[in-house]
Formats: C-alpha cells, sequence, structure tokens
C-alpha cells in the first residue's frame, strides 16, 4: 500500500499539479518532513521538493520559509543516494535565482556538493555540477571553490559516459578559468591535456565549443599558453580552429586568439606557429562574427613586427573581413554596430588595415551611426573616425559624404565619453586648411569654445580641438586672436579681415569678394599663385588687371618646383613648411632653407621643354569643368597677385642666399618698406596719405578684398602682413601682431651674441620688434620705451 507522501510524489510531477499543491497549502507542512526521523518520511518528502522547486512559485515560498538548511543537511555521507539525488536537484532548481544561491554559499551547501562530484550515482553528479555552475557565477563562490580544490573533481567528470555531465562540468570550468588561480590548478592537474584531446576527437564535436570556451581561457595566461605551445597543444588548437566547419568554433577560437595576443610574449608565440595564415582562413568565413572576431586577433597581432609585415604583403586577404565589419555598421543591433566599430578602430592603428578599411567606403558606412541615438555607438563612431580620417583624401570623403555635420552635433552631447571622443575625431579632421574652415563653417569652434570654458565639461582633446581649428585657418585665428606665431605659416589664400568679436562668424573668402565695396577696412589678401609661369616683371601699374572671377590658368613655376624637389609641404614654393609647429630657436627655419638652396641647384638645370611641359601641365589642372552638354563651369579661383608674385621672387632670389639671419631680416624689412611707400618720418605720418590710395583700389576691384602686392602706400599693419608673409616664404622665423588703432607688428627672436651662455652653451635668445615704418631695417628690444612707442604712440 502507497503511503500519502508516495501518491503525492507520483501525481506532482506536472505544473499544473503543482500549483494546486501549492494553492492547497501543501508546502509548508511538507518542509518540517524535510528533517522527520524516518528516514523513508525523509526520503519522500525530499523527493517531493526535488521535483516542486522547478515551479517558480513554489521557489519564492521555500525562500520565504527559509529551508535552505535542512535541504542542505540532506546531503550528508549517511543520507541514501536517492536522498542526495533529490536534494541536489533542489538546490540545483533552487540555486538559479541569486538570493537563493546566496542562502547556499552561506549556509555551506557548497563543500557538499563538491563531496558528491564523487558520487557513484550520475544523477547526483549532474545536479550537483550543475547547482556548482550557478553558483559559481558569483565571484565570492569562484574563490571559495579554489580553497576547497573543486578542480580535481571536475576534471574526473569529463571523462564521464555522459555528455550532459561533460558539458556542465565545461561550462563550469568555462566560468572558473576566468580567473588566474583557477588557470594555475588547472595547469597543475593536466587539464589542459584533457581539453585538447576533446578538441581531437570528433566523437566529441558536440562538447567542442566549450571545450574551446575553456582553452580561450587558459591560452590568455602566460604560463598555460607555454605549456600548450610546448606538449603541441597551440598548433591541434589553431589547425582545430582553421579546419573547424562549425561557425561558432571558429568564432570562439578567434576570439580567444585575440584576447591572448594582447600579451607581447603570446604574441610572439603565436607568430612563430603562423597564426596570421589561420587568421586569413577565418576571413573567408561566411560567417560575419567569424569575420568580426579574426579582424579583431589581426588588429592585435599586428602590434608583432613579424605579423605586421605579413599583412603589409596580404593587404587584399582580409578584405572579406573588413567588408563584413562595414555591413555590421549598418544593423539594427546597436551592440554589433558599437563592437564593429571598435575592431575597425583598432585595425585602423595599422597603416596597411587602415588603407584597406578607407577603400571599403567606411566614411560613409559611419554616417548612420554617427547619428544614432545609442551613446556607446556614438562614441564608437566618433573614434573610428579619429582613427581613419587621418590624411587628406579620407577627410574629403568624410566630408562628401556629409559626416561632419552630425561629428559636430555630438560636440553638444551630454555624454563625457561622446564628447571626449567627437573632439578627438574634431581634432583630427581639422587636419587641413578647407576640412578647418568647413568645422568652423558648421559651428565646430564655437561649440568647443563653449565646451572648454565648463570645467566640468572640457577634456584635453576639447582644447587640442579647438586649437587645432585656429592653427589650420589662420585667417580666422589673426582675426579672433589678433597673433601668428613663427610657427603659423601663411599661405596661400589668408586674408586679414581685421578684428572680429568672439562669436562672430568670418565669412569665406568667396564671398568677401563677391560683395560690392563699402567703408569697411580693406581686407588684406595674400596670393602668390601667378598667371606667368616665368617671374614676371614689376606690374606696378596693373592693378586694374586683377579680376575677381578670373580663373587661374597657372601657377608659379617656382611653386610647382619647389613641390617636385622636396618632401616638405610648401607654401607657394619657396621654402615655408606649413606643418611646421616648433618655433626655430634661431628664428630660421635652417631644414627649409636647405631644402631650398637644393631646389635653385636643381633649378638651373631646367630646359626650355620641361619648362613648356610644367607650363602645360598646369595649365590642363586648371582648365574649366566641363558639365552636362558641353557647358563650361569655372572654378573659382582667389584673385591673382602679380605684384606679390614678384615680390616672392626677388626675395628668394637677393635675401634667401643671404646667411646671416639678422641681415636677412634688415634687408627684408627695407624692401617690404620700399614697397609700400618707403621710409616716414614720425612727424610725417599724419601726412601719410595712404586711406585715399587703400579706397582707389577698393574703387578699382569693385571690392572690399585687396591683394597686399597692389598695396603701394601701406600703413603699420600693411606692412606687417606683407613681412610676415614674405618671411615665411624664405623660412625666415617672425611672428605677427595686432594692436589697437591699426598699429600691427613683427616680433623676431635672434641670439645675443654680446652675452655668452653659460659653460659653452648658445647665447641666450632675444625678442626683437622689426621696425618697417620710421627706420626701416632696425631692431628694437621688445622691452624697451622704444618698443612701446613704436606698438602704441
Amino acid at each position: 500500500m502507497n503511503s500519502p507522501l508516495s501518491i503525492i510524489e507520483m501525481e506532482i510531477c506536472s505544473e499544473e499539479n503543482k500549483a494546486t499543491l501549492l494553492e492547497l497549502g501543501a508546502v509548508e507542512p511538507l518542509t518540517k518532513l524535510l528533517t522527520h526521523e524516518d528516514k523513508i518520511v525523509r526520503r519522500n518528502a525530499t523527493m517531493i521538493f526535488g521535483i516542486m522547486a522547478s515551479n517558480n512559485d513554489v521557489k519564492k515560498l521555500l525562500r520565504e520559509l527559509d529551508v535552505m538548511n535542512s535541504v542542505i543537511a540532506r546531503l550528508a555521507p549517511e543520507e541514501e543516494v536517492v536522498i542526495h539525488e533529490f536534494a541536489s536537484l533542489c538546490l540545483a532548481n533552487m540555486s538559479v535565482e541569486y538570493t537563493s544561491k546566496v542562502q547556499i554559499f552561506e549556509q555551506g551547501g557548497l563543500e557538499p556538493l563538491i563531496r558528491l562530484l564523487s558520487s557513484p550515482d550520475p544523477d547526483v553528479k549532474k545536479n550537483s555540477i550543475e547547482c556548482i555552475y550557478n553558483l559559481v557565477q558569483d565571484f565570492q563562490c569562484r574563490a571559495t571553490l579554489q580553497e576547497l580544490n573543486a578542480t580535481p573533481p571536475i576534471l574526473d567528470l569529463l571523462k564521464s559516459e555522459y555528455p550532459i555531465i561533460q558539458l556542465l562540468a565545461l561550462k563550469t570550468l568555462g566560468v572558473i578559468t576566468n580567473d588566474k588561480e583557477s588557470r594555475a590548478m588547472l595547469r597543475e592537474n593536466q587539464g589542459v591535456d584533457q581539453l585538447i584531446k576533446i578538441l581531437e576527437t570528433k566523437e566529441l564535436n558536440d562538447l567542442h565549443i566549450e571545450a574551446l570556451s575553456v582553452v580561450a581561457n587558459c591560452i590568455e595566461d602566460m604560463d598555460t599558453m607555454v605549456l600548450i605551445q610546448q606538449t603541441g597543444g597551440l598548433k591541434k588548437f589553431l589547425s582545430f580552429a582553421e579546419n573547424s566547419t562549425i561557425p561558432e568554433i571558429q568564432k570562439n577560437a578567434a576570439r580567444a586568439i585575440a584576447k591572448a595576443a594582447y600579451d607581447p610574449e603570446n604574441r610572439k608565440l603565436f607568430h612563430e606557429l603562423e597564426v596570421e595564415k589561420c587568421l586569413v582562413s577565418l576571413l573567408g568565413s561566411e560567417n560575419d562574427g567569424t569575420k568580426i572576431a579574426a579582424s579583431q586577433a589581426i588588429s592585435a597581432m599586428c602590434e608583432n613586427s613579424g605579423t605586421k609585415e605579413f599583412f603589409n604583403n596580404q593587404a587584399a586577404a582580409e578584405g572579406d573581413g573588413i567588408d563584413a565589419l562595414i555591413n555590421t555598421l549598418s544593423s539594427k543591433r546597436d551592440g554589433a554596430i558599437a563592437n564593429a566599430a571598435t575592431v575597425l578602430t583598432n585595425m585602423a592603428m595599422q597603416e596597411p588595415l587602415r588603407l584597406g578599411i578607407q577603400s571599403h567606403d567606411v566614411m560613409h558606412a559611419l554616417l548612420s551611426p554617427l547619428q544614432s541615438a545609442n551613446t556607446i555607438v556614438q562614441s564608437k563612431a566618433a573614434l573610428t573616425v579619429a582613427a581613419t580620417a587621418c590624411d587628406a583624401d579620407a577627410r574629403t570623403e568624410l566630408r562628401n559624404a556629409g559626416g561632419l555635420e552630425p561629428l559636430v552635433e555630438l560636440l553638444r552631447s551630454k555624454n563625457e565619453e561622446v564628447r571626449r571622443n567627437a573632439s578627438w575625431a574634431v581634432m583630427v579632421c581639422a587636419g587641413d586648411e578647407p576640412m578647418a574652415v568647413e568645422l568652423c563653417r558648421l559651428g565646430a569652434l564655437d561649440i568647443l569654445e563653449e565646451i572648454n570654458v565648463s570645467v566640468s565639461r572640457k577634456n584635453k582633446f576639447s582644447e587640442a580641438a579647438y586649437n587645432k581649428l585656429l592653427n589650420n585657418y589662420l585667417s580666422l585665428k589673426y582675426s579672433q586672436t589678433g597673433y601668428l606665431s613663427s610657427s603659423n605659416i601663411i599661405s596661400d589664400g589668408f586674408y586679414d579681415y581685421g578684428r572680429i568679436n568672439p562669436g562672430s562668424k568670418l565669412l569665406p573668402l568667396k564671398d568677401l569678394c563677391l560683395q560690392e565695396p563699402s567703408d569697411q577696412r580693406a581686407i588684406l589678401l595674400i596670393n602668390s599663385r601667378s598667371s606667368d609661369v616665368s617671374p614676371p616683371p614689376s606690374t606696378e601699374d596693373k592693378s586694374s588687371d586683377v579680376g575677381y572671377g578670373r580663373s587661374i590658368s597657372s601657377s608659379s613655376s617656382l611653386r610647382r618646383a619647389s613641390k617636385e624637389k622636396t618632401n616638405f609641404h610648401f607654401s607657394a614654393g619657396f621654402g615655408s613648411p606649413t606643418e611646421e609647429k616648433s618655433e626655430p630657436t634661431s628664428g630660421r627655419n635652417t631644414a627649409v632653407s636647405k631644402s631650398t638652396t637644393k631646389e635653385k641647384g636643381s633649378r638651373k638645370g631646367r630646359g626650355k621643354k620641361e619648362e613648356e611641359k610644367v607650363k602645360e601641365e598646369e595649365e590642363v589642372a586648371v582648365a574649366p569643368k566641363l558639365t552636362g552638354e558641353g557647358s563650361l563651369e569655372k572654378e573659382w579661383f582667389p584673385p591673382s597677385d602679380p605684384d606679390f608674385c614678384v615680390y616672392v621672387y626677388e626675395v628668394t632670389k637677393s635675401i634667401l642666399p643671404i646667411t646671416n639671419i639678422k641681415e636677412q631680416i634688415e634687408v627684408l624689412a627695407k624692401y617690404v618698406a620700399e614697397k609700400m611707400g618707403g621710409k616716414i618720418p614720425k612727424e610725417k605720418l599724419q601726412d601719410f596719405s595712404w586711406e585715399l590710395h587703400i579706397s582707389e583700389l577698393k574703387f578699382q576691384l569693385k571690392s572690399n578684398v585687396v591683394p597686399i602686392g597692389l598695396i603701394k602706400k601701406g600703413i603699420f599693419y600693411h606692412r606687417a602682413l606683407l613681412f610676415k608673409a614674405l618671411a615665411d616664404k624664405i623660412g625666415v622665423g617672425c611672428s605677427l601682431v595686432r594692436g589697437e588703432y591699426g598699429r600691427a607688428w613683427n616680433e623676431v627672436k635672434l641670439m645675443n651674441e654680446s652675452r655668452k651662455g653659460v659653460m659653452g652653451a648658445l647665447p641666450p635668445l632675444e625678442v626683437y620688434i622689426v621696425d618697417l615704418m620710421f627706420h626701416p631695417g632696425s631692431l628694437i628690444k621688445l622691452r624697451s620705451r622704444e618698443a612701446d612707442h613704436y606698438r602704441f604712440l
């Protein structure tokens, strides 16, 4: 005859019956039977709770009734195997939820569960390892597990004939081997060999994914990595990853390599085993996840010089992987987009990979992530822009794709990381003048200025981006700050609009040229592009020939020659590096002077045919564009300035060869003064009718924009700008400073030969103002009464 408990046990297998027993209030009286003195009663009660604990409502009630201690007590060695089975089943069901995990751990349930891993009954083993797997999700449980020496009995379960037990054991090892101590214990107990054997056994392919996950954790540890390599396991691992047909296995293998490759010693071991070939093979997978993981591994491995060299010669091999990553940027899952952007950023650190990424239209693909509503995606996308927009072509592509607008908008983000990465990207994008001008037009400078005022919102990149924008948009910088340093090299297209207030917009040169003349101050233009190929004769009376809508047919042959003969970026071809930022200690850029000297030497041998070829190339380069049915669309160019071209030619020919920097400055100052109306005595300054002259030029040109070479009667700020522009052409370092009441001046640094340096060091540098008005060519010490008179009186 069956007991009531036996009947209940038979009836509670269905969820409906479990719910009915709960409603009838049977659970609470049953809990008291867990500790009944009769062994049969205890057994049946334990069996009932083992089955019922799979119901969520029953779990909740059991937690409230605090029965965990009574269930754990049923794991005692003296209890029957069947009690062990259902008590461990109850704990396995309960341990799914965090609160129950805490109760099991705090009431000492981990130790008896580990002991039961050696039980002869497979159900007891299965329930115990399942409960342990749930418990070790918590770090504290993992630490205690090591103290209880649980690794050996867990490894023994890998030999079980039951796949579910093997699988749960591997899952548990996959969690605990995230800790270094567990990896050491696995290594000491020959666990790595067991894992490799599982991977080698085709019949165990249902365990391969989990086994690979454990190996992935192990190879992150250098000592374990060396052991695997010495026993031949690492080579087997790579072969297994390359030859497997299961995408999940390949993806996990690539992830394992990526994680381990962040250690330089691991990279060395991988390279010795030719991991690059394995990764190239994984890139050929049809699974996007595998391609992304392989790309990430390649990015990490490229820190190794041998790997980098390999991929320099295999640039096209990872094309499919790059394609997969870029396609993922248009995914609907934010997590996938963020991960793909991160991998692309890492890959872009290596030049051959960056070139491959750029060739896959990455800038257009980043447009959507930049406009995402998810701040993580925004941040990662901005970082990818910073990593890939390293050259002018990439930046132009970003601009043409419409990527600058959303990038600038991210500067307004309330998220600190988004703001920082957007500032970083803007700093990179502001690497040349056209981009800097466009970013300023979109409001980037104003937003950055606002950010940098706030102590809580500013960051190093926002400050660097602000400075980069100004340093690559010198017209705006001079209008806003009134100062250009010796490293701010004036190039063609620079214009002095005059002082503007903070927050005011500076119109582009084209817009200013198209405006009608007004009574505002003339806008001074620097432009050494000439319509003549050979050095032009003096054009003293040709101001009326300047046409603002006219396309310029060619550039100066001297400028072209300079570009051909040097690796520097030169402005107008006369030795002015546009990217040079450090201030020359002697006031002279010696590297530029050498380059220009070399250029001069090479120019002597240029024949007539070469001159004609250059002229022909230049005319083709600026020929009007054909659009539509043969219609002509002329490209707009700034007004030409033949006189200024003559100035550049003459100072290059006569002043550049002078070896003494002080003499160069003095001769150049006299030259500038001569071209601007000569010496003006202080008492005659009021009689110098420069205003009428400028007004006449504006009337003739029908514009407020006046090329500097047309000005024959110039005051302080005209002369100072001309001096700076010409000095930059021949590599003479000087700054340009705007003062009040139409004053501006140039400052130069020269060694004071009368003051010897300490212990043979170079004499100290002193700052001088160059007199261009009263005594052209004289140098005035900056901190002197005479200097104050020149600047302010």
